[in-house]
């Protein structure tokens, strides 16, 4: 469906994307992940044609990106690029008129959109009366209106409440299960932790991590222990055995280097403060990728610990 060959992009010398290989099928959801700067949306850009590589190769199904292909593919761009004067309805006809869908069915299909996801009621209020989260939810629409076999969303969770958040999840499983291919790029890695079957992280341009999910998880063990304490997270690390705290909430994920007996630990932990919970599961995708980077000698932005 998608294959990027070594392609790298330069701005005034600095590489913001550094020879990124990449193999997409159709079918499945393929999360491109990092932290904000890490070189997302240049990809993306650089598929969709918006901008060319200095080097490499991009394929769309099968063949060099062109116009004649585009109108199979569906961008959800990071910045919104709505007319704010338009009727909601009549924007979407337009968007899919350009995308060769005829206005009739563009305009059957949108409205059976706006009532999926609750704007039914406001299809002949103007782009400029919503909400963020409301146009976000708009050009969401847009993206897949047409129908696309690929589809390409960067950040499409921005501005959306919890509630929106899932109903977008849910559109985004559909679409891979009915034979689509989906790149969904993100810096919140938990949000597709549960999305994607096959990941590639990137920092700084470099691809530093790729493959299933699954696979890459059992690479990084499962010594990793979660705890409710109430007590100074210090005295964890001073474990003999405790190689990484994380902050997730009102909880703590602390990883363990290999061999270490979660027994003594949990002791130790409570030589130090209570214990509410003391659950030991697998790494998540955050801390491994923490871990990854900081394996490189590389620095973590600080984007990628607000992702949590």
């Amino acid at each position: 469906m998608l294959e990027l060959f070594g392609i790298t992009k330069r701005y005034d010398g600095i590489t913001a994307v550094d020879a990124l290989s990449l193999r997409i099928e159709p079918g499945g959801i393929f999360g491109l992940l990092g932290p904000n700067g890490a070189g997302k949306t240049t990809t993306i850009r650089m598929i969709m044609g918006v901008i060319e590589p200095d080097e490499g190769e991009v394929r769309v199904f099968g063949e060099p990106f062109s116009e004649r292909i585009k109108d199979s593919i569906g961008y959800l761009p990071e910045e919104r690029g709505l007319y704010r004067k338009m009727k909601i309805l009549d924007h979407l006809v337009f968007l899919g008129e350009i995308k060769g869908v005829p206005a009739r069915v563009a305009r059957a299909r949108g409205r059976k959109w706006l009532e999926r996801l609750d704007l039914g009621g406001w299809a002949d209020k103007t782009v400029e009366s919503l909400s963020k989260g409301m146009q976000q939810k708009v050009q969401f629409i847009a993206t897949v209106l047409h129908e696309p076999k690929l589809v390409l969303l960067d950040e499409p969770f921005t501005g959306l409440d919890p509630i929106n958040t899932e109903i977008f999840k849910e559109i985004i499983e559909e679409l891979q299960q009915d034979g689509r291919a989906v790149v969904l790029s993100t810096h919140v890695m938990e949000q597709v932790e549960k999305l994607c079957k096959r990941i590639c992280l990137i920092n700084k341009g470099r691809k530093i991590l790729e493959g299933s999910l699954a696979d890459i998880k059992m690479q990084f063990g499962q010594n990793v222990v979660t705890l409710r304490f109430s007590g100074n997270p210090a005295h964890l690390e001073r474990h003999p055995g405790v190689e990484h705290v994380g902050t997730f909430g009102q909880e703590l994920t602390v990883t363990l280097a290999a061999g270490t007996d979660t027994n003594l630990f949990l002791r130790h932990a409570l030589e130090g403060g209570k214990v509410e919970k003391f659950e030991i599961g697998e790494m998540s995708l955050h801390d491994i990728f923490i871990a990854k980077v900081k394996a490189e000698g590389g620095e973590v932005h600080d984007e990628a610990a607000q992702g949590r």
